[in-house]
């Protein structure tokens, strides 16, 4: 049987994207359609390839062409949607990411509303349910927006997050009415706004950010508990978190193991294990040297983590749910991202406009931390880094101030 030479090609393709060997697949890509015309799926997949290699800017005019030729083809205008993030094109950038609202693959959950989605105009008088979509991160980083939309639509807000971060977001975040958990039946409302489409209805801009910062609190009892805990451990304490969500789509492009972490051991710093999930049993043996405290079986919820993050002096963790509460806690961060990050962290910057007290880390090369965690090691075992503490109103709490150097 003749095999069909564009089936051949796709195969081709699928074992080399799955062999990393994406240059290669850029090559062949590149061949087959050098007369500037060719299938859609090989464009789809030069767009995917270039993505995977971190060349958004390459990967944005034909993605632009994809959905002129297919204007009906959702995926590609959510695709279109993400670079556009990347490269920090906000206002076309979140327009088009309301498409993803057709997509299994978003991870958006199921529901349906018969209420108008907000688009950010007033409905003075009315009630305005915001309700979380997708993972913990994305609510932790998204919810500052609440409060926006309340004096943009002048309705009474309502916010229904998942339960697990109800707590901190109860106690902590104004400008919102009621609070509501995932799952219980809402107040009578009049329109609906999912927690990410809040910035398409806002029209947010890059400049529009960080927004007041910290906009979430630890709870005073869980601080007071954990301050008594770690009180007597050398400082400075640094929190490490390395995992993400086994089943998030790119996790294994993010998350890494506790022993990649062993050249940190050469700072003279008391590590907290703070991770979760599976990952969380690598803490019972710490890579050589490192003088490491597993927290993993006391954290009972976010609570606990908020607790500890405004304790420690420092995070350093892959991009993460821990990564984005520090951030809405006003707390230092140093984040570990793969070559090819999620939108939401732009391109080439070491730092992000979501959370200003936050420095990032970015491999060099695909699935490479090598060079990420030599940084790291570096930057905390530095002399000025080490000498960077304070005294707080409370004589008994030195913190620890990392140098975020330019």
């Amino acid at each position: 049987m003749i095999q069909d030479p564009l089936a051949a090609t796709l195969e081709r393709l699928r074992v080399l994207i799955l062999a990393d060997r994406l240059e290669d697949a850029e090559a062949l890509l590149r061949q087959a359609l050098a007369s500037g015309s060719g299938p859609a799926v090989l464009w789809s997949a030069l767009v995917k390839v270039l993505r995977l290699q971190c060349r958004p800017a390459e990967a944005l005019p034909i993605q632009r062409l994809l959905v002129e030729a297919s204007p009906g083809d959702l995926a590609q205008r959510f695709d279109l949607s993400e670079i556009l993030l990347l490269l920090g094109e906000f206002g076309e950038g979140w327009r088009a990411y309301q498409y993803r609202y057709s997509l299994t693959h978003t991870a958006l959950l199921a529901r349906k509303v018969q209420r108008p989605r907000w688009d950010g105009r007033r409905i003075e008088g009315g009630a305005l349910l915001v309700h979380d979509e997708q993972g913990y991160g994305d609510t932790l980083q998204f919810m500052r927006l609440a409060p926006r939309a309340r004096e943009r639509s002048a309705a009474r807000v309502v916010l229904e997050i998942n339960r697990e971060l109800l707590p901190l977001a109860r106690r902590s975040l104004s400008g919102v009415d009621e609070f509501v958990a995932a799952g219980d039946l809402p107040p009578a409302f009049d329109q609906h706004c999912e927690l990410m489409s809040l910035p398409a209805a806002l029209g947010l801009q890059l400049a529009d950010l960080p927004g007041p910062v910290p906009y979430l609190s630890p709870d005073p009892e869980r601080l007071a508990r954990w301050r008594a805990r770690l009180e007597a451990l050398p400082r400075p304490l640094v929190a490490l978190a390395w995992a993400g969500r086994p089943t998030h789509y790119n996790d294994a492009a993010r998350s890494m193991t506790l022993e990649t972490l062993a050249p940190l051991a050469q700072a003279r710093a008391t590590f907290l294990a703070v991770q979760k999930g599976p990952a969380a049993a690598q803490a019972r043996f710490a890579p050589g040297g490192m003088r490491l405290v597993s927290l993993s079986d006391e954290i009972a919820d976010f609570d606990d983590l908020a607790a500890i993050l405004s304790v420690a002096d420092l995070l350093v963790s892959v991009d993460s749910s821990p990564a984005h509460l520090a951030g809405a806690l006003g707390r230092p961060a140093w984040v570990m991202l793969p070559f090819a990050p999620d939108w939401r962290w732009l391109t080439m910057r070491t730092d992000t406009p979501w959370y200003p007290g936050h420095r990032l880390f970015r491999q060099k090369r695909r699935g490479d931390w090598s060079h990420v965690v030599g940084e790291i090691a570096d930057a905390l075992a530095a002399p000025s880094a080490r000498a960077a503490t304070l005294r707080s109103d409370n004589s008994s709490d030195r913190r620890f101030h990392p140098t975020f150097p330019k």
